[in-house]
């Protein structure tokens, strides 16, 4: 069974995180988060993968390879230009043509049953199927109005206040017919809400609906990726230690995942589900929450409390530090006494000096220095960098 995974955006709503890797190279329990993708594809029989590339595509060819290590066959088609979700799929075509195929997004962390998805469209008549999931925010979504048959009476792309006729958000998962292509023009942008839709129905086609059950998200924006790390953290099975480990009078409550020469100190605790990366060293009375994860190479110092994280590689978190909530990118470094609340996101190699106090729902781009003492209300730019966030 095929399956093409398309992973063209630039991820502008998540930056800093992007700018030094595309969206679905973002670590989530400390491996980039396609690589989830891709094993749960797998291990559900869609082993003919078609990977399209846009924005630092070569990083995701590193992180995926030739699929073996997941179960897959994989392989890339590159975007000259941007092409849109049907376009790149159109770009696609000579690889995916023949039998139905689902469609999924680069940056979708899920558990959801897309065979029992791919085998119900066999069933139907139609020449696409969308999957859709009960949401809260549907505003910021495609949303579905359906029959008794789930055929899909309305749909409409991000609706407005008065327009919410339904609470069922399309997850930008399709099955698709080989027909679409005689649909979608070569060569053009040409989205599959926007335009591939409207103009399947207006032409009298069935479009289809499945219901899905289970956890979903596209990872598009901090919090997103948090509740994706969280699902994530809660499939870890057991506690699994890799190499040496050393603690002194410590406590470790799993499950947990330790990689090779972890260190804890005198009467520190880690309280699973938690990640932590080889060679991160944890110094004495300090407390890693529940539903954290710690990269490689981190230096914790003393009486540090980390609560529903995550932390990149090679991170330094000076003493009587707190962190809650949060995502600190690769190579940061944290002083004393700081307390980061929730939902912050710090970029890679920034630095924090003694005492800063960094308010909820804050950003820092990468490589910002913040003085001693100061209280971060709002987002702290670098000019070296695109200083947009919203977007794709």
């Amino acid at each position: 069974m095929k399956v093409c995974i398309m992973c063209g955006g630039e991820g502008t709503r998540l930056r800093p995180l992007t700018f030094e890797r595309p969206k679905p190279c973002i670590p989530i329990v400390n491996r980039p988060s396609i690589q989830h993708l891709v094993a749960h594809l797998a291990n559900l029989g869609f082993r003919e993968v078609v990977v399209t590339l846009g924005y630092m595509g070569d990083a995701i060819e590193a992180a995926l390879g030739d699929g073996s290590l997941f179960g897959a066959d994989v392989t890339y088609v590159h975007e000259e230009v941007k092409l849109g979700t049907a376009g790149s799929v159109k770009n696609a075509q000579e690889f995916l043509d023949g039998q139905n195929f689902l469609v999924v997004g680069g940056d979708h962390v899920t558990d959801l049953n897309l065979l029992e998805f791919y085998r119900e469209f066999n069933r139907k008549k139609s020449i696409l199927s969308i999957g859709l999931i009960s949401i809260d925010e549907p505003s910021e979504y495609g949303i579905a109005e359906i029959d008794v048959s789930y055929q899909i009476k309305r749909f409409k792309e991000k609706p407005s206040p008065g327009e919410i006729f339904s609470n069922l958000a399309s997850t930008g998962i399709y099955v698709c017919s080989p027909e679409i292509f005689d649909y979608i023009p070569p060569g053009t942008k040409f989205d599959f809400a926007r335009d591939l839709f409207p103009k399947l129905m207006e032409q009298g086609h069935t479009i289809s609906g499945w219901l899905a059950r289970g956890n979903w998200t596209d990872v598009g924006s901090p919090g997103s990726l948090r509740q994706a790390e969280k699902w994530k953290l809660q499939d870890i099975p057991f506690t699994s230690i890799t190499g040496d480990l050393t603690i002194r009078s410590g406590q470790i409550q799993g499950p947990v995942m330790l990689g090779n020469s972890f260190s804890m100190g005198y009467n520190s605790r880690v309280i699973g589900p938690v990640a932590i990366g080889e060679g991160t060293t944890i110094g004495d009375s300090v407390l890693i929450g529940p539903y954290t994860s710690i990269g490689d190479n981190c230096h914790i110092k003393n009486d540090v409390k980390i609560f529903s994280s995550s932390v990149y590689n090679r991170v330094t978190v000076g003493r009587n530090t707190t962190i809650s909530g949060s995502i600190i990118d690769n190579d940061t470094v944290i002083g004393d006494d700081c307390s980061l609340e929730h939902d912050t996101v710090i970029g890679p190699r920034a630095v924090l000096r003694n005492s800063v106090v960094v308010h909820s729902r804050t950003r820092l781009w990468p490589e910002v220095v913040v003085p001693q003492g100061t209280v971060v209300k709002e987002h702290v730019l670098n000019e070296k960098y695109d200083l947009r966030c919203e977007g794709s």
